[in-house]
């Protein structure tokens, strides 16, 4: 006989980018940019993309919407029909080896102990079909373009995937699936995403940065650290879903 799930109507819900991947949505425009027929206009779309990260880089201090209006803005004109094909191949190429050891672990864990998992993605849902099929996760959700006759138009539809707007979409998703936020788990790496770790009742920093790894020493959460071979962290791994004590997760990166 199986073992019966610890949590039946729990959830993990896992911010993507700097979370379970070391990289981040620009480097999948970046290479959008570059895989064009003809290599001078792939060299011209690498280079305009390199002078536009500072751009980007202070729209995101200033406002996750605005980044976004700004950033997605970029792929206007774009067919959708190539977007979706080249996503599996920048899956293989860019995102697959930047999979933080440690990720695939975690989610299967959770899924063990009966979690629904979930990715909650500030990224376009095309680029993270392929990696939430290679995850075997339960729901993605993330941000979708516009298009018009195939084309992107460099708008979002609502709602948009970022900030404080995910609390609300986990609110919701939790509604339609029966799930219980105060025995549910929410990891991610950003300050930024304060609200969706706060909305659960067992928050998680996973490869924090220097401002959440803060706030998590303050409120005593647990701390990730995913960037480590899976052999060599095997004795460390969150048992429990990171109901153990911070101490014995905070392995890897210095408090």
């Amino acid at each position: 006989m199986h073992p019966q799930p610890k949590y039946k109507n729990s959830a993990a819900f896992y911010d993507v980018d700097g979370t379970l991947i070391k990289i981040n949505i620009v480097h999948a425009f970046a290479y959008y940019a570059s895989r064009h027929a003809s290599l001078a206009t792939s060299a011209r779309n690498t280079i305009k993309t390199a002078l536009s990260i500072p751009l980007f880089w202070a729209a995101d201090k200033l406002s996750r919407k605005y980044f976004n209006e700004i950033f997605y803005r970029s792929y206007e004109g774009q067919s959708e029909d190539r977007l979706v094909v080249l996503a599996e191949e920048l899956f293989e190429d860019v995102i697959k080896p930047n999979i933080y050891p440690r990720a695939k672990d975690l989610i299967e864990e959770s899924r063990r102990a009966g979690c629904r998992q979930v990715l909650l993605s500030g990224a376009l849902d095309f680029t993270m079909k392929p990696l939430a099929r290679y995850l075997g996760v339960d729901d993605l959700i993330a941000n979708q373009l516009e298009f018009v006759d195939n084309y992107a138009t460099g708008k979002l539809k609502k709602p948009f995937v970022a900030g404080a707007t995910k609390a609300d979409i986990m609110r919701s998703y939790a509604k339609e699936h029966g799930i219980d936020l105060a025995e549910s788990w929410a990891y991610s790496d950003s300050f930024s995403d304060y609200a969706m770790l706060a909305v659960v009742g067992h928050p998680t920093a996973c490869n924090p940065d220097l401002r959440l790894r803060s706030m998590a020493r303050s409120y005593d959460w647990p701390v990730l650290d995913l960037d480590e071979d899976a052999d060599r962290a095997s004795s460390r791994r969150p048992h429990g879903l990171a109901r153990v004590t911070p101490r014995r997760l905070r392995t890897g990166k210095a408090d």
